[in-house]
């Protein structure tokens, strides 16, 4: 055999793009409150809890009452994605590699939006009739982590901090978490208890619900300066997500480029608290 033939060897590329592991678009949008508004900003208008008053004598005049009103303001923000493919480089690679750009580019602005989401759920709400005033998640919506991960006693708490606030058990709730607490729900909960079941389910994905959340499970939690990891109980009306461009792709040649192939993708929207106590924040040690 000759000792040349090493020189006919080839080599075998694979004729498809792979996306390597990342979260493919938003986890969060269809938990919130979605709307569609125009504008550089946008006002959300709300009534407060009023109170009767008891009629005590006969033909009395009718009282008048001063309704609360409320009023919740969020700035729209635009996100953008492009890149470019150039000819040159579909003829080097043997594929065309634009439709993988174009699931990477929705992928980012999910993510951005889910960030803005997260962002709003422990910020700072802007209120008032401006939107000048600064509005803090309050202490009293706030569950220390007690040197503890996510445990069944901070979800029943975080339960009962809605319940005590009188929210619409009928408006859906949900809790965003880590892998982590999903791992700690299992490690402190014995193989006897009714819940390791339950929680053994959730964990393999056939569960969504317990303890009346439903489960969104997300790796773009922040941590504060405690390094704890801040989990958020809500119900689908306390938050926002103010769309005023939905995601919108273009795939086109760009003539100033060398006629390369030009993935673009944008949206504006931006995140508010609608309301405190419809927002649970849940600190966990990790």
């Amino acid at each position: 055999m000759s000792s040349q033939i090493t020189t006919a060897f080839v080599n075998q590329f694979s004729s498809n793009v792979t996306m390597l592991s990342q979260q493919m678009g938003s986890l969060l949008r269809s938990a919130v409150d979605v709307e569609t508004v125009n504008g550089e900003k946008a006002f959300f208008d709300q009534v407060g809890q009023a109170a009767a008053v008891q009629k005590t004598t006969r033909n009395s005049d009718t009282p008048i009452m001063e309704t609360p009103h409320a009023r919740r303001m969020v700035s729209l923000k635009d996100f953008e994605y492009a890149d470019l493919i150039d000819d040159q480089d579909k003829i080097r690679m043997l594929i065309d590699p634009t439709s993988t750009y174009a699931r990477a580019a929705a992928a980012a602005i999910g993510r951005a939006m889910d960030d803005e989401i997260i962002a709003a759920l422990g910020g700072t709400a802007l209120t008032g009739k401006t939107g000048a005033t600064s509005t803090a998640l309050p202490s009293a919506q706030k569950i220390a982590h007690g040197s503890a991960g996510l445990t069944i006693a901070k979800l029943v708490e975080a339960k009962q901090k809605l319940d005590e606030k009188s929210v619409d058990p009928s408006i859906k709730r949900f809790i965003v978490v880590s892998p982590k607490q999903i791992s700690d729900l299992l490690n402190n909960t014995t193989v006897t208890s009714a819940d390791f079941n339950t929680v053994r389910a959730l964990a393999t994905g056939q569960l969504s619900e317990f303890v009346g959340f439903t489960f969104i499970v997300s790796n773009r939690l922040q941590v504060d300066t405690n390094s704890d990891r801040l989990v958020y109980a809500f119900a689908q009306q306390g938050m926002k997500l103010a769309i005023g461009k939905d995601v919108k792709s273009d795939i086109t040649e760009r003539a100033d480029k060398s006629y390369a192939t030009q993935v673009y993708y944008c949206a504006s929207f931006a995140s508010t608290r609608m309301e405190e106590e419809m927002v649970v924040e849940i600190a966990c040690s990790e």
